[in-house]
C-alpha cells in the first residue's frame, strides 16, 4: 500500500566534521542521527598524488558536503562543523533544491528499480510540488565574506574529468590535437566503476605526463547510506540494477575533489564529457520541474558553477566540447580520428577482468548502447574487447527497454544498421547527424572563443551541417555565425 502523504524522513540531522588534512590525504566524519536516537558514523576519504595545501580546505569542505545533498529529502538538517562563504552556502542551497526535486521525481515517483519498500511509496494522486522540496536546512558554523581561493588561470590549459567513456576520451583527443595543455583527471571510486576507467587510465599514464588520479571511498559511503535509509529494502546489496537506487548528480563531488588540482596547476578550463540530450522543452512531472536525473550533465549545471567560479576561482570556466553532438557522432569521430583512444574505451556497468584485460559484459544498457553506435558506424566491436557472441546476439537482444538513449538517436542508429533481428525497419532521422544549436541546452557560446572554431573544424568533418529547434522540431539551417 502506498502512503497517502509523502514521508521518508530518516534522520534528525546528518553531521559533517571539519575535514582533516594530512599530507596527501583528507577525511571527514559523517554522523547520522537517526529518529530513534541512535547514531551511525562513516569516514569519507580522499587521497591525492601530491600534498594538498591548507588554503584549499574550502574546496574540500564543499566536496564533502555534496554527497549529503542526495539525502536532503530524508533529514531535517545538515549540521556542518565548519564555516562557508556566502557563495558557498548559496551554491549548496541551490543544489539541495535541484537534487531533491530530481530524486523525488526520478527515484521515487518514476522509479526504475525495486529498491524502495512499497509501503513508503507516495500515492501519486496526492503528490504536491512542494513534496519535492528538501527537508534539510544547511547549517555551517558561520557564513563569511567570499575570498578568492585561486586565480590567474591559464586559458589554454584544460582539465578533463576522465572515466574511460567515449565523451571524455573524445574531449581529450580533440583538445590535444588543437594544441591545448590537457590534464586527464581520474577519480578512483574504490568500487566497480573504476574497472571501466582502468584501460584509459593506463593508456594516459603511459602517454600523458599531466595524467592525475584521486582515490576516494565515496561508493562505499553511498552503500552505507542505503543501509541506513528506513525505506530501502534490507537486501539491497543483492539487487542488481544498472541505475542507482537513490543518488543522482555524482559529478559535483568529483568536480570539487579535483579543484585543488585545478588551483595548483592554474588550469583555466574544466571539461565534463556531457553529451547531447534531446530536451526540446523543460521536463515536468506532477508540476515538478526536473532534469531526468542528469542535471550534472546539463548546461544549467555548468552555468551555475561558472557563477561560483567567478567569486571563488576567477578565470576558471566549466563547459563541454561534445554537448552539441549525439553519441553516434561522438563514437564516429573517435573511430575515425583517435583509434588509440577508442581501443581503451569501456562503457559498461559490469566490466570484469580476463587475463589482465578489462572485458565489457555485453548485455547491460551501457553495452547495448555502445554496440548500437559501433555497428551503426560499421566498426568491429572487438576493438573494445566485446566478445564475438555478444556481437552476434546484439540484433536479437536489443529492445527499447535496454537502450537508454534519446528516441531519435536510437532510430537513426537502427536505420544505419538496417533491418535485422529485433532492429526495426525505420526512416532516417537527419538531425542526429548534425550539430545542434539551442541556447538553453547546447549553446556554442559556452565554448571559449579561443577554442570554439578549432573544435568545430574537427566536428564539422563528421556531421551533416547544423540544426536548431523551431517549434518542437529540429530544422536544418544553412548560415551559422560562430
Amino acid at each position: 500500500m502506498k502512503n497517502k502523504n509523502f514521508d521518508m524522513l530518516c534522520f534528525s540531522s546528518i553531521d559533517l566534521s571539519k575535514p582533516e588534512l594530512v599530507g596527501k590525504s583528507v577525511k571527514t566524519s559523517v554522523i547520522l542521527n537517526k529518529l530513534d536516537g541512535s547514531e551511525k558514523e562513516f569516514f569519507i576519504k580522499l587521497k591525492y598524488e601530491d600534498d594538498i595545501k591548507d588554503e584549499y580546505l574550502p574546496l574540500l569542505r564543499l566536496a564533502f558536503c555534496i554527497p549529503l545533498l542526495n539525502y536532503g529529502l530524508f533529514s531535517k538538517k545538515f549540521k556542518l562543523d565548519f564555516p562557508l562563504s556566502k557563495s558557498d552556502i548559496e551554491l549548496l542551497n541551490e543544489l539541495n533544491q535541484i537534487f531533491s526535486r530530481d530524486i523525488f521525481v526520478n527515484k521515487i515517483l518514476r522509479k526504475r528499480t525495486n529498491y524502495i519498500l512499497p509501503e513508503y511509496l507516495p500515492n501519486e494522486e496526492n503528490v504536491k510540488p512542494e513534496d519535492a522540496n528538501p527537508k534539510a536546512d544547511i547549517k555551517p558554523t558561520k557564513i563569511y565574506t567570499d575570498e578568492i581561493i585561486s586565480d590567474k588561470m591559464n586559458k589554454n590549459s584544460c582539465g578533463v574529468l576522465s572515466s574511460g567513456g567515449k565523451e571524455s576520451l573524445l574531449t581529450y583527443g580533440i583538445l590535444k590535437e588543437i594544441g591545448c595543455n590537457v590534464y586527464p583527471l581520474y577519480i578512483n571510486e574504490s568500487g566497480g566503476h573504476w574497472r571501466t576507467a582502468i584501460p584509459a587510465y593506463r593508456y594516459h599514464k603511459r602517454k600523458e605526463p599531466n595524467t592525475k588520479r584521486v582515490w576516494t571511498n565515496i561508493d562505499r559511503f553511498y552503500n552505507f547510506m542505503l543501509d541506513n535509509l528506513i525505506f530501502i529494502r534490507p537486501d539491497h546489496r543483492k539487487v542488481w540494477a544498472d541505475t542507482y537506487p537513490i543518488r543522482l548528480c555524482i559529478f559535483p563531488f568529483y568536480v570539487f575533489s579535483l579543484l585543488p588540482i585545478y588551483a595548483d596547476n592554474k588550469i583555466g578550463n574544466l571539461l565534463i564529457g556531457s553529451e547531447f540530450d534531446d530536451l526540446r522543452s523543460k521536463p515536468m512531472y506532477q508540476g515538478i520541474v526536473h532534469y531526468y536525473g542528469i542535471y550534472d550533465q546539463h548546461q544549467d549545471y555548468d552555468i551555475l558553477m561558472n557563477r561560483w567560479y567567478e567569486k571563488r576561482m576567477p578565470g576558471l570556466i566549466q563547459w563541454s566540447a561534445v554537448r552539441n553532438i549525439s553519441g553516434l557522432i561522438v563514437e564516429r569521430i573517435l573511430l575515425s580520428r583517435y583509434l588509440e583512444l577508442v581501443k581503451n574505451q569501456r562503457s559498461c556497468h559490469s566490466c570484469h577482468f580476463e587475463k589482465n584485460e578489462i572485458i565489457p559484459c555485453g548485455r547491460c544498457s551501457k553495452c547495448m548502447g555502445i554496440l548500437l553506435f559501433l555497428l551503426a558506424n560499421h566498426a568491429d566491436p572487438k576493438i573494445m574487447n566485446f566478445k564475438e557472441k555478444d556481437i552476434i546476439c546484439f540484433s536479437n537482444r536489443v529492445t527499447p527497454s535496454n537502450l537508454r538513449l534519446d528516441q531519435d538517436e536510437k532510430d537513426q542508429s537502427f536505420y544505419l544498421i538496417g533491418k535485422k533481428g529485433n532492429i526495426p525497419n525505420i526512416q532516417p532521422i537527419e538531425h542526429v547527424e548534425k550539430i545542434h544549436l539551442k541556447s538553453d541546452t547546447c549553446n556554442l557560446d559556452l565554448i571559449p572563443d579561443n577554442l570554439r572554431r578549432k573544435i568545430l573544424n574537427i566536428i564539422e568533418q563528421y556531421t551533416n551541417g547544423y540544426c536548431e529547434v523551431r517549434g518542437d522540431k529540429w530544422i536544418s539551417i544553412k548560415e551559422v555565425k560562430i
